[in-house]
């Protein structure tokens, strides 16, 4: 029998143990050093406190005779202190959230063969970024994340690749396509909101997405762990992203976000979703806008789901700061930066917990 340290092992490219595997391990009582964090970079994994983060009623938001003035002012209260908000009103129906839900939930109950067919993992060696797996290992001493998960592109809608869509439960895929087309109508309202805050067009930031802007689904799925204080669910990290738009576990939390050396617990309202400003929206509203450090931590008695849409630029696209917010006062802070360049460092500076953005720094 292997030892607990060697149990999740795998080098770059190879194929490393689901952590459901590891949680559903007999009598396992610790957890492979391998998601061990170092004390040192632990900060304050065992306790957080509630952040105020506001709810927004993005319906009253939207409406232009005045009153949704209150919800505007909160929205600026919520991304200034927090760079997230949760929103509701959002026209995503409780019963196309709670089919997602129970259909991701469903697909990681199915056993592990099953599963595999949708691999990340070509020919068991060779990294992808869509799949059912992991994330990719960059070397041996990579800490890694408790949690498994299943990466796909859902826009364009003609660049998606069905056959790494599980087709059990039966209900995914139709579940998926309706979620993205409800919550694209999210993302594109709340851009708009932040738009007319920074006195730009309505449509400045979503016109900046261009005729071939990305969005790629991210269902994570977070066993319970027999020491919760010593792994991160998912690493401190800043979002790559436009924005998120997140559809968290309803039953219990785990998504912390950092505040002046501060970690705070987000709440759980249900039915709400939460909507967290990403580096691309820093980049562009030349650091008005600031993509919150954020994480996920595990629950010892209670397995969490999440699902996450990350809205990106057209990789093709150039982003830099807007014209309309530089000047003497307020020089551009970030140099002009390809998408695709821009997603493709990133994820690497993640797998080692660095914050991309920073290096792009005028």
């Amino acid at each position: 029998m292997e030892s607990a340290d060697a149990v999740g092992a795998g080098a770059a490219g190879a194929r490393v143990t689901p952590v459901q595997e590891l949680a559903g391990a007999l009598g396992m009582p610790d957890v492979p050093t391998q998601y061990v964090v170092p004390a040192h970079n632990d900060q304050q994994l065992a306790a957080a406190v509630t952040a105020s983060v506001p709810v927004i009623d993005l319906g009253r938001l939207l409406k232009k005779d005045g009153t949704g003035d209150d919800e505007l002012v909160k929205l600026r209260s919520g991304l200034d202190s927090w760079g997230l908000i949760l929103v509701s009103n959002h026209g995503v129906d409780a019963a196309v959230m709670d089919g997602m839900r129970a259909a991701s939930r469903e697909f990681f109950r199915r056993p592990l063969e099953e599963k595999q067919k949708y691999t990340n993992l070509i020919g068991g060696k060779k990294f992808q970024f869509e799949g059912y797996g992991n994330d990719r290992v960059n070397s041996p001493d990579q800490i890694l994340d408790w949690t498994d998960r299943i990466y796909l592109k859902v826009e364009p809608e003609d660049e998606r690749r069905i056959a790494l869509w599980p087709a059990h439960p039966k209900t995914f895929r139709d579940a998926l396509h309706e979620f993205t087309k409800k919550c694209g109508n999210v993302k594109e309202g709340v851009l708009r909101a932040m738009a007319n805050l920074l006195d730009l067009d309505d449509n400045y930031f979503v016109d900046q997405l261009g005729e071939k802007p990305l969005t790629h689904a991210r269902c994570g799925y977070y066993p319970e762990c027999p020491r919760p204080e010593l792994v991160f669910g998912l690493k401190p990290h800043t979002d790559g992203t436009v924005v998120t738009v997140l559809m968290v576990d309803d039953t219990i939390g785990g998504l912390q976000v950092l505040r002046d050396g501060v970690w705070w617990d987000v709440p759980v309202v249900p039915h709400t979703l939460v909507v967290i400003i990403g580096d691309q929206i820093q980049i562009m509203s030349n650091g008005i806008f600031k993509s919150p450090v954020h994480r996920v931590v595990t629950n010892a008695k209670k397995e969490r789901i999440s699902m996450a849409l990350d809205y990106s630029v057209d990789p093709m696209r150039e982003i830099e700061p807007s014209a309309h917010l530089v000047n003497e006062k307020r020089p551009a802070l970030y140099r002009k930066v390809k998408v695709k360049d821009y997603i493709a460092v990133h994820y690497n500076h993640f797998s080692h917990g660095e914050m991309f953005i920073d290096s792009l720094k005028i």
